[in-house]
């Protein structure tokens, strides 16, 4: 029989806290990889802006039940009865709906037009006019809605940095924050790139991603703030290489949560809007897949290196950086290795305390002799 081992893959070392990933001295690649992703997303914003639904600038909609219709036959119709540019989809597996933003017409000429384009979606779909459902939005309710997301956006902000600067620190809450804007900055540069509509159910897909993404910011800087009360105070480590191990020592956890979360979605995404046709969760379904893959990275490669990068500028935590730099290879510690370096402190110890106890006992009995 050989005695040799065989060495793990990627996934092995990962799941035997093996891995030496240097996130924080890699920071400017992750850092500019981000910038470049903004940048081209707030770039294609300020050109084509949001696709925004009706929900959010007024208009109406028409919904009728086509089974034999197609959408290419619902645009033709209404187009000839003089709707411009009308938004077509088609909800579930034969309910057709269009939008339009009639807002701008006179009250009689808004009456007009409903009524022909619901007999135009009714004759390309076979059915009577009173089978056509109309609903209107004005742009006062529209505008309303905007700013109620927007204050519950400032407000989730607020409460998340003051949340963090007091069961953290500050400098973790303002890492956190800004990993939180890159998020919500990566996902609208998104969906203005790709012409998604945004809608209330996107508002509420763009929170949740922030909850997540935010969950797993939390669990590394818990783990950073263990550390620096541990292997930190050793003076062996700077504290760029003790945020390495701390994300070394989470990026399984990380990567198994986000995936336990991302999953589903693409499930709902592939399995439900496009074989299924039930384009109702689309919108919500591809906020969470954008926002949970832009949270996944902010969470391992923005935050924590972002911490690293301002922390070892206060004074106490220069020297162990300035000590790191003089050494010619930079110190990695495994997660398993680190462990087994705590274990051995906590024998040591128990050993001290042991023999510490174990003293006291003969001596009294040799007074007592």
């Amino acid at each position: 029989m050989s005695n040799e081992t065989k060495t793990p893959g990627r996934f092995g070392r990962l799941y035997r806290g093996l891995t030496t990933v240097d996130f924080v001295g890699r920071k400017k690649l992750w850092f500019t990889i981000s910038i470049a992703v903004i940048i081209f997303g707030l770039g294609s914003l300020g050109v084509r802006g949001f696709n925004l639904g009706i929900e959010f600038k007024g208009g109406t909609t028409w919904e009728v039940l086509a089974k034999h219709s197609s959408v290419a036959q619902m645009t033709s119709a209404v187009e000839k009865v003089g709707i411009k540019s009308p938004t077509v989809q088609k909800l579930g597996s034969s309910t057709y709906q269009v939008s339009a933003d009639i807002n701008s017409l006179s009250q009689d000429q808004q009456v007009t037009v409903t009524n022909n384009v619901a007999q135009a979606m009714a004759t390309t779909a076979g059915v009577s006019f009173n089978q056509v459902s109309t609903s209107s939005i004005g742009p006062t309710w529209g505008s309303g809605i905007t700013k109620r997301a927007l204050e519950a956006l400032i407000v989730f902000f607020i409460a998340v940095v003051g949340y963090i600067s007091v069961r953290f620190e500050p400098k973790m809450a303002f890492a956190a924050f800004v990993a939180m804007v890159h998020d919500l900055l990566i996902t609208v540069g998104v969906y203005s790139l790709l012409g998604f509509q945004i809608t209330p159910d996107t508002v509420i897909a763009i929170l949740t991603i922030l909850g997540y993404s935010l969950y797993d910011t939390v669990v590394v800087f818990d783990r950073v703030r263990d550390n620096t009360s541990g292997v930190l105070k050793s003076g062996d480590m700077s504290y760029g290489e003790m945020v390495n191990l701390s994300m070394n020592q989470t990026l399984a956890r990380s990567i198994n949560t986000s995936l336990v979360a991302i999953l589903p979605v693409l499930s709902v995404l592939v399995v439900g809007a496009y074989i299924l046709g039930a384009t109702t969760l689309q919108n919500y379904g591809l906020a969470l897949f954008v926002g949970l893959l832009s949270g996944a990275y902010s969470s391992i490669f923005i935050a924590s290196p972002l911490l690293a990068l301002m922390k070892e500028r206060e004074p106490r935590f220069k020297d162990l950086a300035k000590r790191a730099s003089d050494r010619q290879e930079r110190l990695t510690l495994t997660p398993a290795a680190a462990a087994r370096l705590g274990s051995d402190g906590a024998q040591r110890q128990s050993r001290s305390s042991s023999t510490a106890s174990g003293i006291a006992p003969r001596a009294r009995k040799q007074k007592r002799r």
